[in-house]
C-alpha cells in the first residue's frame, strides 16, 4: 500500500485554510494545518493560502518565518504552491492603494490592480494553458474560480539559456490579461482559488500531488 503523501498548510492568520485542507484530503493527501517551521519543512508539500491585501499576508508570512522556509524548500527541490494571494507574495512586490510591499521575490514582478471598472473579479474563468503543462493534464479546457481585485500584468522573468523557463498560463477579465498560474520546477501557483474549483480544482491538486 503507497503511503499517503504528507502536506502541510501553512498556517499564518490568512483566512481560507480550511477548505484548502479539505480539499487536499479528499485527494489522497495526509494534512497538517501548521504554523510549526519544522513540520512545514519536513512535509512533502507545503501549500501556503492567501486571503487579503497583499501587505498583511507578507506580514503574516514573515512573521512565521514563511518566506524563509520556502526558500529553504525550493533551495533542496521540495514542492511548494502557493494559491491565490499566496501566489502574489512570490512575486518581488505588491501595490494596494498606493502602498508598496516587498514581496518574497522569487519571480520578478509587481501584483497591482486589474484594470476594470469592477472588481473584485469573482467568478469562473477558462485558462489560457501552456502546452505540455504538468499543472492542467487533463483539465486543460475547464475553468477555475478567481475571486481577487490585483494580479500581475505583466511577465518579467528573463529566460536563462540552459535552464527550463517557467510555465506561464493566462487568463483575462473586463479586456485585462493577468496570470492565472506559475509552474517553475517545484514551485507552483495558482491566482484561482482550486478547493473551490470543483472537479478541475480537484484534478489541479491531484497532479499536484504527482510531484511528491
Amino acid at each position: 500500500m503507497t503511503a499517503r503523501p504528507t502536506v502541510a498548510v501553512l498556517d499564518y492568520g490568512s483566512g481560507n485554510v480550511r477548505s484548502a485542507v479539505r480539499a487536499l484530503e479528499r485527494v489522497g493527501a495526509d494534512v497538517t494545518l501548521t504554523s510549526d517551521e519544522t513540520v512545514a519543512m519536513e512535509a512533502d508539500g507545503l501549500v501556503v493560502p492567501g486571503v487579503g491585501a497583499f501587505e498583511a499576508c507578507m506580514s503574516g508570512l514573515q512573521a512565521a518565518h514563511g518566506d524563509r522556509i520556502i526558500d529553504h524548500r525550493l533551495a533542496g527541490g521540495r514542492p511548494v504552491l502557493g494559491v491565490c494571494v499566496g501566489m502574489q507574495v512570490l512575486f518581488e512586490r505588491g501595490i494596494e492603494h498606493g502602498v508598496e510591499t516587498v514581496g518574497c521575490a522569487q519571480w520578478p514582478g509587481t501584483v497591482e490592480r486589474i484594470e476594470a471598472e469592477i472588481v473584485p473579479h469573482m467568478g469562473w474563468n477558462n485558462v489560457d494553458v501552456p502546452e505540455d503543462s504538468r499543472m492542467f493534464a487533463g483539465i486543460a479546457g475547464e475553468r477555475f474560480y478567481f475571486v481577487h481585485s490585483y494580479g500581475v500584468r505583466d511577465w518579467r522573468l528573463v529566460p536563462v539559456e540552459g535552464l527550463q523557463a517557467p510555465a506561464v498560463a493566462w487568463t483575462s477579465y473586463a479586456g485585462d490579461r493577468f496570470v492565472a498560474a506559475v509552474e517553475n520546477g517545484p514551485l507552483w501557483a495558482t491566482q484561482f482559488h482550486p478547493e473551490k474549483s470543483g472537479d478541475a480544482g480537484a484534478q489541479l491538486l491531484t497532479n499536484w500531488l504527482d510531484l511528491l
